[in-house]
């Protein structure tokens, strides 16, 4: 089996689909003859044609505005947001559109779009180009939302995106697309083995990628994108400390897999959640609460957040803005010496 790096895992799943079903579409900013900014689509308009690879204007409202006129038409589109801060333009069209269509319509129309956009800092981009915002949709009833953290899922949930018959967002971390990290402690970027040939990865369930060992201080952590990776560096700086560290990532934000959540945190008793975005009203909040809800009579500490900073994103301070390994050592130090 190859081995790929996140936006070859994409551009795999992307060909596959194109090739199997016609009706499969792609649009978005510079998708096409360049193959994308950060070339996921590369070498997809040459195959296929400009019929199904659709270079757009940069109006964001506009593509998911067609995306869904395509989705009702009876194609597939996938629409790329060429960075997650330049999705707000299209708020307004995907959730009050495109996340009620099949309510509104008492489930007649169902409205297959699926939208992929880059999300995270960890490139210098600055405050317009390094945003995290999927607490924001998460919020909204009739959306799926994913964060991959690793070419092998990012390929198997794009499929799985595919097969649904609801609308679904995937935030694919950009800081780990295809090259080393630049920053202290964020630990390695990812490349795996990734099978040939089609396969889906199912929404809702998480994955432990480090369990339990046996030694040391149960400790769980939970995390999703590219946090997963820095959240695997601090658990090894804690495993020499006496902590053993439970990392679960969450790959599926709408639909989540509250059951390994809650065996784990009974099984731990401890928990640190961690997320790129700000710490108030983030997704680590809600991942905080429902932890306390279903494993307040097994906890043995309060439910730790490392997240960013309630700021814009940084450009000169990116590296202190972004949870590091450090930080997250130091939630889990808190929740083991908690008394």
């Amino acid at each position: 089996m190859p081995v790929m790096n996140i936006i070859q895992a994409v551009n795999d799943a992307l060909q596959l689909a194109m090739a199997a079903d016609d009706d499969v579409v792609i649009l978005g900013e510079d998708v096409g003859k360049f193959g994308g900014v950060f070339r996921a689509t590369v070498g997809l308009q040459d195959r296929f044609g400009e019929d199904r690879v659709i270079d757009t204007p940069l109006a964001e409202a506009g593509i998911i505005g067609a995306a869904i006129g395509m989705a009702l038409y009876g194609l597939k589109p996938i629409a790329e947001i060429q960075f997650s801060d330049f999705i707000f333009p299209a708020y307004d069209q995907i959730v009050n559109e495109l996340a009620k269509y099949r309510y509104r319509s008492g489930g007649e129309y169902p409205c297959p779009v699926v939208i992929r956009t880059p999300f995270g800092g960890g490139i210098r981009g600055g405050h317009y180009h390094s945003q995290s915002p999927e607490a924001l949709f998460c919020h909204h009833a009739g959306l799926v939302v994913v964060a991959p953290s690793n070419p092998y899922d990012a390929k198997g949930l794009l499929l799985e995106a595919l097969a649904s018959p609801d609308p679904v967002i995937i935030f694919e971390p950009k800081r780990i697309y295809r090259g080393p990290d630049h920053g202290k402690n964020w630990g390695t970027h990812p490349k795996g083995v990734v099978p040939e040939g089609a396969y889906r990865v199912p929404f809702g369930k998480a994955e432990i990628v480090r369990p339990l060992r046996g030694k040391g201080t149960a400790v769980t952590v939970i995390s999703y994108g590219a946090m997963v990776h820095t959240c695997g560096h601090a658990a090894e700086l804690a495993a020499a400390e006496g902590f053993d560290v439970e990392l679960i990532d969450l790959r599926s934000l709408v639909p989540y897999d509250l059951e390994t959540l809650v065996e784990s945190g009974r099984r731990t008793g401890r928990v640190v959640v961690v997320n790129e975005a700000p710490q108030t009203c983030g997704y680590a909040a809600e991942i905080a609460a429902l932890v306390g809800e279903h494993c307040f009579d097994f906890l043995e500490a309060p439910v730790q957040r490392v997240t960013g900073w309630d700021t814009p994103f940084p450009y000169t301070l990116e590296l202190a803005y972004l949870p590091d390994a450090g930080r997250i050592l130091d939630a889990v130090r808190t929740a083991a010496h908690y008394s």
